[in-house]
């Protein structure tokens, strides 16, 4: 197993609180959820979330959705979710564990099937093989999406960037879902506005790492650039 994702399972895992109120940062401008009913309108929709983390797209989904059903392999990252979404007072969403390459649904259960900062991690965890797991998890999103559903990838195209600049492997993966499974895209900018000089570099510090931090927030800065590539296919 890859140092990298003992890394991010190690914080999936024990600092679940902790990625929330990074998370929870990102997109202070809130770019994503006009960009989103662009693409697919939200209202009135039932929905299907890979990959869930601790909720920050449910919270956002679940604000004009009919319904959302939210899945993830950490029960850390759920627990989590459940006491975001209790405080919303909403209630058009469930949760339950899940695995991205076999969800607990029927067929033809969903109008968006959608996943937020998930699927990219097959590029670094699963490099002999990524392609074949890209494909097992895009036919599940198909599987699970109605005919005339659609199915939405969002993903990192650059941290600290403010124009996109994925990794080498990112952008391998981006071309893939492109050229090879038909997906359409485009980009935003979704940066993350702290608190404080002090919030700011607790926060970038423990995921990003130093070298980002140092770079991005010298000088007691509170905002950190960050790029965001969106992917949709509309099933016939």
């Amino acid at each position: 197993m890859s140092s990298r994702r003992n890394f991010f399972q190690g914080i999936y895992r024990h600092q679940a609180e902790r990625y929330d109120r990074l998370v929870a940062r990102e997109d202070a401008q809130g770019k994503l959820f006009g960009a989103l009913n662009e693409i697919t309108p939200l209202g009135g929709l039932k929905v299907v979330e890979f990959g869930a983390g601790t909720g920050r797209l449910t919270r956002l989904l679940a604000l004009q959705a009919a319904q959302i059903r939210a899945f993830d392999i950490e029960p850390a990252m759920l627990w989590q979710l459940a006491l975001q979404m209790r405080a919303t007072g909403m209630r058009n969403w469930a949760m339950a564990l899940g695995d991205n390459c076999l969800m607990p649904l029927a067929s033809d259960c969903a109008d968006l099937v959608i996943e937020g900062w998930s699927f990219a991690h097959v590029r670094e965890w699963h490099p002999q093989c990524w392609r074949q797991r890209t494909d097992v998890m895009l036919r599940e999103m198909e599987r699970i999406a109605k005919p005339g559903g659609a199915a939405v990838l969002i993903e990192t195209l650059g941290t600290g960037k403010r124009r996109p600049q994925p990794s080498t492997k990112l952008a391998e993966l981006y071309q893939y879902w492109q050229e090879q499974c038909g997906f359409q895209s485009r980009w935003i900018r979704t940066d993350f506005q702290f608190a404080s000089p002090a919030e700011a570099d607790e926060l970038t510090r423990f995921f990003f790492g130093d070298a980002l931090a140092d770079d991005c927030l010298a000088g007691g800065g509170v905002m950190l650039p960050e790029c965001t590539g969106i992917w949709w296919k509309h099933f016939s």
